[in-house]
């Protein structure tokens, strides 16, 4: 809903500014995503109570059990309280990012090296989380296949000749977005990263609507919004993925059945709601 919840999203300020000519403002970005936004988190909890009910619906006694197992628990060790503070340092240092120049990769090793001093980790921990390293390696080669792909050209080639395809057909402006934001939004299936698929397709995307016909501040805004919608798809779909589908509480057929659907259903409240929505405040 915000220009500043996803790192790809000022990507997308940017990429606009130069393909169509227009700037977008964080409030611009905020009004025209907050009612469909809105929509689609008070929708979304309820539809995945319907899919994928929880085992445990509730616990009378949550509050005297957790009560008792921290008196078990006692005062906070040394180890604890460092990895309290190390917690609390990278939250801090990825806040800051930008005025430091770190980026999130050493902020996390420095966490892990702070760890493994203060013997809050020792090295057989590290090795026996064989979830994060079989995540790594398969993530690592998706990430490298997605950028290779984007560098060759080979990506905006295909955005391109998509969108040069729909402007011949010359079926309206409206069926002409609508169509241009389906394809956009479920090529995600292709990509293991949001930045990367915002990189190598949106300018391309955004640059061949307004030949059909479509407003250039409506795409702009609304294809930087439906670079987040389809981050679900797939466990692989944006960098925390793989972590939840290495909890394994869900199997990777469910999470392919329900992120289908939560996508389909967000995509049609932004298309229709949405659209509406975007009309009243003078989008197009």
């Amino acid at each position: 809903m915000f220009l500043t919840s996803m790192a790809g999203n000022p990507l997308c300020v940017g990429l606009a500014a130069t393909a169509v000519g227009v700037e977008i403002t964080w409030m611009n970005w905020a009004v025209a995503a907050i009612v469909p936004g809105l929509i689609s988190l008070f929708l979304v909890p309820v539809l995945m109570l319907k899919l994928s009910p929880p085992e445990i619906r509730g616990i009378p006694d949550a509050r005297d059990l957790a009560i008792n197992e921290l008196e078990k628990m006692g005062p906070m060790s040394l180890q604890e309280k460092v990895l309290a503070s190390v917690f609390v340092m990278c939250l801090a240092l990825w806040a800051t990012g930008s005025w430091t120049k770190l980026g999130a990769t050493p902020v996390a090793m420095l966490a892990v090296a702070i760890m493994l001093i203060a013997k809050v980790l020792d090295w057989k921990d590290i090795l026996s989380e064989k979830g994060a390293w079989d995540a790594m390696f398969w993530m690592g080669g998706l990430v490298a296949l997605a950028t290779a792909l984007a560098k060759s050209g080979f990506i905006a080639w295909i955005a391109k000749l998509i969108g040069t395809a729909v402007a011949a057909a010359d079926m309206g402006w409206v069926a002409s977005f609508v169509l241009i934001s389906l394809i956009y939004i479920y090529s995600h299936y292709c990509f293991a990263s949001v930045t990367a698929r915002i990189s190598a397709m949106y300018a391309a995307f955004v640059a061949v609507a307004p030949a059909c016909g479509v407003p250039a501040m409506l795409v702009a805004i609304t294809f930087g919004c439906f670079a987040n919608l389809p981050i679900s798809l797939t466990h692989y779909g944006n960098g925390c993925g793989p972590v939840y589908l290495g909890a394994g509480y869900v199997s990777q057929g469910e999470w392919w059945r329900n992120g289908f659907i939560i996508t389909t259903i967000n995509v049609v409240i932004w298309l229709t709601i949405g659209m509406t929505w975007w009309k009243f405040i003078g989008l197009y």
